[in-house]
């Protein structure tokens, strides 16, 4: 029933619940595309929205990847696609070009070009440094610039242009560490009963093996970084080379590595809606509401019943019995402070990640 006439827009989802209600963009990349982007995912998302308004529907968009859902919530991204898609040949990838250059040169670049936004990141976030740097080569603006001129739109704040949705509402699933911890070391387990090492013995062998023999394996683009798949790269190329007491010590580091790294994620996406969502100030942040899912046997009244009470409200636009969380801001802190750490050598960037 909760189900029901609802349309879910995700990444995540089990074949069950495919056959309660209707889901989008699932298992529509090939794998071996490596340029697909958080522009991609919004703009196909945003036309699905638009589609499923347009039947009386309600989109819900579920997560996972917290950035991904801000792209569809502010205009927030600068889509640089455009102007080289309509070349002939090959697309290249300026971004993925510039990841190749040395981080120290990047970040001098930047900082030639844009001071501003060369300041707010890591030297070695090469990542960012460069789509920073792509952004300035391919639109001669600023990325910073562009940045402050979304924000300063009517509507605009800290995290970007005006709400797109303007009625929209987030649940925010949260439970306690040490349960959250024990779940997902569970879930792995679950995972390896459900046939993991099968499916991933079977997408090395179509996709990746080929490019570890000739060397050219890539674990940082495309689906290749996903958590789950990289883990297991020593046991996956040792398989049947090697004894099988090594066979199993590579089976056993890689499943505590995904165990380990599934619970470092699960904090990072915590972090992400604490830092971004609830200590931003503004009218464009839509109202984050708590469900505490620490103790799965008070599901139905600590998060389905007040989700649905909630949703209602809005629906009905009226305010919701439940008040949504708000989180204290530091006005004092720095996020742009400077401080290099001499015992291990690290320059550190905020005064938060320095505390």
């Amino acid at each position: 029933q909760v189900y029901k006439g609802l349309d879910i827009i995700t990444n995540k989802v089990s074949p069950q619940e495919q056959h309660l209600c209707r889901h989008h963009m699932i298992s529509f990349v090939d794998p071996l595309v490596s340029n697909y982007t958080v522009v991609d995912f919004r703009d196909k998302a945003t036309a699905l929205i638009s589609y499923i308004f347009a039947r009386d529907k309600i989109p819900i968009v579920v997560g996972g990847t917290n950035y991904y859902i801000e792209s569809l919530l502010w205009k927030v991204l600068i889509n640089t696609k455009e102007k080289n898609s309509s070349a002939p040949g090959p697309v290249s990838d300026r971004k993925v070009e510039l990841e190749q250059l040395d981080s120290a040169e990047l970040h001098r670049r930047l900082s030639q070009v844009d001071p501003e936004m060369a300041a707010r990141l890591h030297p070695h976030d090469k990542r960012k440094v460069a789509r920073s740097l792509q952004v300035f080569e391919e639109t001669g603006i600023p990325h910073s610039e562009i940045l402050h001129q979304q924000q300063e739109e009517e509507g605009g704040g800290p995290l970007g242009g005006p709400l797109k949705y303007p009625h929209s509402c987030i649940l925010w699933l949260h439970a306690d560490q040490a349960a959250l911890d024990a779940r997902l070391e569970r879930r792995v387990d679950d995972m390896l009963a459900a046939g993991l090492l099968e499916e991933l013995r079977d997408f090395h062998r179509r996709y990746n093996c080929e490019k570890v023999a000739e060397n050219r394996q890539d674990y940082q683009h495309g689906i290749f970084q996903s958590i789950g798949f990289k883990e297991f790269h020593e046991y996956l190329v040792s398989e049947g080379n090697c004894s099988p007491e090594t066979s199993a010590l590579l089976l056993q580091k890689g499943i505590q590595a995904l165990k380990q790294v599934t619970k470092r994620y699960a904090r990072r996406q915590n972090k992400w809606v604490r830092n971004r969502f609830l200590k931003r100030p503004g009218p464009n942040v839509p109202p984050v509401y708590g469900l505490e899912v620490s103790d799965l046997l008070r599901w139905e009244e600590d998060v389905l019943k007040p989700a649905l009470e909630i949703v209602e409200s809005f629906i009905q636009g009226r305010e919701p019995p439940a008040e949504p969380l708000k989180m204290e801001q530091d006005v004092s802190e720095n996020k742009r402070s400077h401080r290099v750490c001499e015992l291990c050598d690290r320059l550190i960037i905020g005064d938060r990640e320095w505390a």
